[in-house]
């Protein structure tokens, strides 16, 4: 069994992107554990066969086209794959195109893409869905978050990706009521990188300690050194609550360079306006971040997977979100394992405080509740990769 499978992978220029890679190296697990073959759809094909052990041919590309542009590449796409030599020599898509007529299936690994604000990924997944239509391959959507910004020609064309697909696996109730809007019943599950390295019974590998932060460079347009101000006082507020000191961690960000890059720049502004002494830790790579994030006392997060990974082990986590996106993404995550406490990164310290020493308070029902829910969630998730491993054969 071959599947191609399409995340957004590939670290370009040395930055890392924990969530997307947790995604992929999630289903590749799940895919392999069933005997499948993978063959990556990458930004940086070498990079990801390398780092996952897998095949890898480079994406489509509809980076920097405007929509007319967008569609006439779809069109060459779908034309070459139906027979017509209509794509030039070195065009990516023909190694896309070859991949799938080789393959047994295709899978869209899981992420929060299809919606509005990245046309390119929609136009990315609906070509690769069409190419699977066209050479007769089935096609998987796993672990999305749909919209909620969904419109147009991009609405139409995730219509037509969920519709032709053999499985759709939505995250957040949200996503499964606009997926069946569009005439598809979706799994709603978990997020697919959910016990991503994790013990059988959800615990960590060592005792929870301190208090984790992680926050994304999405303010909704704030002055940052307004919010910084807010998050150092939520972080202070959290580790005279907490103890055992206080760690940042950018889940996106270099790999090896002394630099602030990516989430980096942020939590040094957030450094320096805390009373209180913290440390960072490197970017490092999925299964790193996962255990770190579960062996924490306290998250802080305004990245979606530091949620994904800690959630499950029941420790109890801060949301700061900035818009309709980012709250249904974390308010999904930590709906799945009975928590709620999210926050308007703007409000992060009038109204972030007191909920995050509610949440400490806390401690012991969200904790007992994780351990409630993981048996079943962790059941779903198998059969659920059963089943898409079935789609394939």
């Amino acid at each position: 069994m071959r599947v191609v499978v399409l995340g957004d992978v590939g670290v370009v220029q040395g930055m890392m992107h924990i969530g997307d890679e947790a995604m992929f190296r999630a289903a590749r697990d799940e895919l392999v554990a069933r005997g499948a073959e993978i063959v990556a759809v990458s930004s940086v094909p070498d990079e990801t066969a390398s780092r996952y052990g897998v095949g890898a041919v480079p994406r489509i590309r509809f980076d920097g086209l405007d929509r007319t542009a967008a569609e006439d590449r779809v069109q060459a796409v779908l034309a070459h794959a139906g027979g017509r030599d209509v794509l030039q020599q070195g065009d990516p898509a023909r190694a896309v195109v070859e991949a799938v007529h080789g393959a047994d299936g295709v899978l869209i690994a899981g992420g929060g893409n299809l919606a509005s604000t990245w046309p390119l990924h929609v136009y990315e997944r609906a070509a690769l869905g069409g190419i699977a239509r066209i050479l007769g391959r089935p096609i998987v959507v796993t672990g999305q978050t749909l919209g909620p910004d969904l419109r147009g020609r991009d609405r139409e064309l995730v219509g037509e990706l969920l519709a032709g697909a053999a499985l759709v696996g939505v995250r957040e109730s949200a996503s499964e009521a606009l997926a069946v809007v569009f005439g598809t019943v979706p799994r709603l599950g978990v997020d697919d990188a959910s016990f991503l390295g994790i013990a059988p019974t959800g615990e960590p590998d060592e005792a929870r300690r301190g208090v984790l932060v992680s926050l994304s460079l999405s303010l909704g347009g704030a002055p940052p050194e307004e919010i910084a101000t807010r998050i150092a006082a939520l972080v202070d507020a959290a580790a005279e609550t907490v103890g055992g000191g206080v760690r940042f961690h950018a889940h996106f960000g270099p790999l090896d360079d002394p630099q602030p890059r990516g989430d980096e720049p942020l939590h040094e502004l957030v450094r320096a306006r805390m009373r209180g002494t913290s440390t960072v830790v490197p970017t490092g790579d999925a299964p790193a971040a996962a255990s770190l994030a579960r062996s924490s006392a306290m998250l802080i997060t305004g990245r979606y997977h530091p949620a994904v990974f800690a959630a499950p082990a029941g420790v109890p986590v801060v949301g700061l979100v900035t818009d309709r996106y980012t709250a249904v993404k974390q308010r999904g995550a930590l709906a799945h394992w009975g928590q709620d406490s999210v926050v308007e990164v703007s409000a992060a310290d009038r109204d972030g405080i007191p909920l995050l020493a509610s949440s400490w308070r806390d401690r012991d029902r969200i904790a007992d509740e994780a351990r409630l829910r993981f048996p079943r969630h962790r059941s779903e998730t198998t059969q659920w990769w059963d089943a898409v491993a079935r789609s394939f054969r």
